[in-house]
């Protein structure tokens, strides 16, 4: 497991291939297909997170994209669009977006599309 503790702000894309707790900042998307990702109560994610599991704790701004599950604890906050097969909303919690259970295969498919091209760009 990798743990990014609060201490830590990182700007750009992020790739894991671990389970991945976020206790400090991230600007940019994370990248952690098959495995989980933790945002801690302390931890502000500003992008897109791409995981097999995502249970938010702190504050994110952007999509989430989940195989399995989203859960959304008390008193976290979720502003954007959430795309899982289950999705846990707690009492306590605040959700402005919308969340979409039916689109889990194009949303992956699309993302991961997006991904490739910007490396190619990257790369010019």
């Amino acid at each position: 497991m990798t743990i990014l503790t609060q201490a830590i702000l990182i700007k750009g894309e992020l790739h894991v291939r671990e389970d991945l707790t976020v206790e400090g900042r991230i600007e940019g998307p994370v990248w952690c297909e098959d495995k989980a990702v933790t945002i801690a109560s302390t931890a502000d994610v500003v992008g897109d997170i791409m995981a097999r599991d995502i249970t938010v704790f702190g504050k994110t701004a952007g999509q989430l994209l989940a195989t399995d599950v989203v859960d959304v604890r008390a008193e976290a906050t979720v502003t954007g669009r959430v795309v899982s097969k289950r999705f846990i909303l707690n009492e306590g919690a605040r959700f402005n977006g919308r969340a979409e259970p039916q689109h889990v295969d194009t949303a992956f498919r699309v993302a991961r599309f997006q991904q490739q091209r910007n490396h190619v760009d990257a790369g010019r």
